[in-house]
């Protein structure tokens, strides 16, 4: 995958495009109607509300340009189940003292109630990526450096 894709599930990516669409109208005319309330209390180059409502209508627009790449870049499919981690694998891992832990690897606009997220952009996610049932993977992070042993491996679904 390239890369400017973005892995989404179909959950996540109907999510997004439900964001993008409110923004797009309910966003934009609330702020529209937010501003002109600004507008109304007289001079503009002392007036905090109208430089607050510019600086969330900013705000706005930043997020709906995010989307708008996000979701143009976007690949959305269901997750291969071949026993290999996988951008969309939930992985169950322990660790030396015996605990036992779930991560869903994926990008954060993937971020599901219930799971941890391992990004693979993330020294963990990154680490998990090709690994199988049984492997044990070693990663460095800020804290350290940490060995996990895969338990189990499959693919998310909603």
């Amino acid at each position: 995958m390239p890369e400017d894709t973005t892995w989404l599930t179909k959950a996540a990516f109907e999510k997004l495009t439900a964001e993008l669409d409110d923004l797009r109208t309910n966003g934009r005319r609330s702020m529209e109607a937010r501003l002109a309330e600004a507008r109304s209390h007289g001079d503009l180059r002392e007036n905090g509300d109208y430089d607050a409502a510019k600086n969330d209508q900013g705000l706005m627009e930043a997020r709906i340009r995010q989307l708008e790449s996000i979701l143009a870049h976007a690949k959305v499919e269901e997750p291969s189940d071949d026993g290999t981690v996988r951008i969309g694998s939930v992985v169950t891992v322990v660790d030396s003292d015996g605990d036992q832990v779930e991560y869903f690897v994926a990008t954060p606009e993937n971020k599901e109630p219930g799971f941890l997220l391992a990004s693979p952009a993330g020294p963990l996610g990154h680490a998990l990526l090709g690994a199988r049932a049984g492997e044990t993977i070693s990663y460095k992070a800020p804290g350290g450096t940490f060995s996990l042993t895969i338990k189990n491996v499959r693919a998310f679904s909603t």
